[in-house]
């Protein structure tokens, strides 16, 4: 296991409200270490760092921004748009998931209307208006 961190106290917030999400959670009560003589706290809600091996496999990436800043802290990045934090696909990756879809459907609508814009100068049609100054017979 790599080097235990310690959380912020937001991030161990977050956590603690997670924890209660986990499968083998059960009134603070850990399942999995149970060994059915007597209960075990779960070590996860006592704790200011990730030590549960199920949690961080099974509950952590539930949270994409939380998974994103704990355990890939040295490649998470912001996003561009929101802020959040997020593990990049590529070196020149600047949006999040979520960001990425409206920021690629904003800059295509904005390539289509500069598109239809140079076809119509192009074309010699007259604009509204006569904006352009051309004339619709080209000369």
């Amino acid at each position: 296991m790599k080097d235990i961190s310690r959380l912020t106290y937001q991030q161990y917030r977050a956590v603690r409200r997670m924890v209660h999400e986990c499968c083998n959670y059960d009134g603070g009560n850990c399942l999995a270490l149970d060994n059915g003589w007597e209960p075990c706290v779960c070590v996860q809600s006592i704790t200011c760092s990730l030590v549960c091996k199920w949690f961080r496999a099974a509950v952590l990436p539930t949270d994409k921004g939380l998974c994103a800043a704990l355990l890939h802290r040295g490649r998470a990045r912001p996003c561009a748009e929101c802020g959040t934090m997020f593990v990049p696909r590529s070196n020149c990756g600047k949006y999040c998931d979520e960001c990425a879809a409206i920021v690629r459907r904003r800059k295509k609508a904005a390539n289509e209307r500069e598109r239809r814009r140079r076809g119509h100068l192009e074309a010699g049609k007259p604009c509204n208006q006569g904006a352009c100054g051309r004339s619709s017979k080209g000369g």
